[in-house]
């Protein structure tokens, strides 16, 4: 790697960037608090990323994408993807960061999380867009249970996001591809290695829903994320995670609303004095809301969760509009991001 590289990755990921784009024959890109913009430096030739290519074991004359992490000396360890655009080779990279956050500092309801994290079985989920945080909302998760309880943690991921250091806990950090084959087959193989807690990457399909559904039924505390689009909240989530797993029989949607502990939706959002900030909606599984996910009346969770002034559940609007009272968010920036500003507007007015 050039002197000027690892001058651009030095100086970008040690300034908060979180990702850095590099394109043959284009000036390098940075992300900072959630834009992308253009980075110091001269356009970038074809060896000088090919090069980067090689060093992960990846092939520039015959590949086309490919995923990989690797050690950068002053910088420290990194995850890419390279790509190809219009035939020019391309990288995306960003750190894998070795300090979880706290609860704090990323603003989540630290008093409902620890109590879905003493459970020793069930599920836990995240939802969100790409970028939204959730992964980092998930290492937080982890950390608190590394420093508050003696677990075996196995992680399947892919990529690896953070790297964990054991504390109270143990850690098996599993990356799909360089580790193992693929989610199936290392959640299959977790279950024999004797987990307190898995944190499984991504519910994609049918088959990964039914899996970390059938590995909280057995006795594990399940982490595990979904991705979704825009202000999609939890009952959004939660119903996709039905229509999938009642392809195979409805007798999944009742051991959904058996081990379901709780639903975590976000998005980020600029900060009115910079940087960005998690927007939530959230709710935790109890009597009622095991009855309507069993039935599938997702209508029902949704109203519940929008009316409910306890602390086991938030909506989005909510959320929104502690956020713009306490000046952390902009109004325009807060009715932006909901699907209906005409209900962030009420809110704001005191109007139920």
């Amino acid at each position: 790697m050039t002197p000027a590289l690892l001058d651009l990755l030095s100086t970008a990921f040690s300034g908060g960037a979180s990702d850095v784009f590099l394109v043959e024959g284009d000036r390098p890109r940075v992300r900072s608090n959630g834009e992308v913009i253009v980075a110091h430096g001269e356009a970038l030739d074809h060896e000088s990323i090919a090069e980067i290519w090689r060093t992960c074991g990846l092939e520039p004359e015959s590949q086309n994408d490919g995923d990989a992490s690797f050690e950068v000396e002053g910088v420290g360890r990194l995850r890419l993807n390279a790509y190809r655009t219009l035939g020019r080779l391309a990288l995306v990279l960003r750190p894998i960061k070795e300090v979880a956050p706290s609860f704090e500092e990323l603003g989540l309801p630290g008093e409902i999380l620890t109590s879905w994290l003493e459970r020793r079985s069930g599920l836990i989920l995240f939802s969100g867009p790409t970028g939204s945080g959730k992964s980092t909302s998930v290492a937080a998760c982890l950390d608190w249970i590394n420093h508050h309880h003696s677990r075996h943690i196995v992680t399947i991921e892919d990529p690896i996001e953070y790297l964990f250091h054991n504390e109270q806990s143990y850690f098996s950090q599993r990356e799909v591809n360089h580790d193992t084959g693929d989610f199936e087959i290392a959640l299959r193989q977790a279950l024999r290695q004797n987990p307190d807690v898995i944190f499984f990457g991504e519910i994609r399909d049918a088959e990964s829903a039914l899996s970390a559904l059938r590995a909280s039924e057995t006795g594990h505390l399940v982490i595990s994320t979904l991705h979704g689009s825009g202000v999609a909240g939890v009952s959004t989530s939660l119903e996709r995670i039905a229509r999938l797993i009642t392809t195979h029989t409805s007798s999944t949607a009742s051991l959904l609303s058996q081990q379901l502990i709780g639903v975590m939706s976000q998005q980020l959002l600029p900060r009115i004095n910079g940087g960005q900030v998690a927007v939530l909606e959230y709710f935790q599984n109890a009597s009622i809301t095991r009855k309507w996910i069993a039935e599938g009346s997702f209508d029902e969770l949704r109203d519940h969760v929008t009316s409910s002034s306890n602390d086991n559940a938030c909506s989005f609007i909510r959320y929104l509009v502690a956020a713009v009272e306490q000046n952390i968010i902009d109004p325009e920036t807060a009715r932006s991001a909901c699907d209906r500003p005409q209900d962030l507007d009420r809110a704001l007015r005191g109007i139920s």
